[in-house]
């Protein structure tokens, strides 16, 4: 594990934005939207700062700018597949992924992520 290197935080767009029906499906971009800007506003209640805050968006998010706190990755494909893309290029750095889906929590902690449910970042 790098020490020095700061927290990995990777967030499952889809999967957060999908866990409160507020409409999302209606504007789903201005969902993740709205989620980007709430990571860059409060980062991860209860986790120290300075950690690079990832937000990964698929499908009708696509478009998604980054903001000061924030950086977007954008998936080609899966949102999953591309997180689990990531957590594999940490290198030895500490990573937490937010989600909820089963699978895909499975796939990151078979690669030594830790991680949380989408309450972690949703009020």
């Amino acid at each position: 594990m790098n020490a020095d290197a700061p927290l990995l935080v990777i967030v499952d767009g889809a999967n957060v934005v999908g866990s409160v029906p507020d409409g999302w499906w209606r504007d789903r971009r201005g969902a993740a939207e709205r989620l980007r800007d709430r990571l860059a506003a409060d980062g991860l209640p209860g986790l120290p700062g300075g950690a690079e805050i990832v937000l990964v968006v698929e499908g009708a998010a696509r478009g998604v700018a980054p903001v000061p706190g924030v950086r977007i990755e954008t998936a080609p494909g899966s949102g999953d597949d591309r997180i689990v893309e990531l957590v594999g290029q940490a290198g030895g750095r500490r990573a937490l992924v937010v989600t909820a889906d089963r699978e895909l929590r499975r796939r990151v902690t078979e690669l030594g992520a830790e991680v949380l449910g989408p309450r972690a970042v949703r009020p």
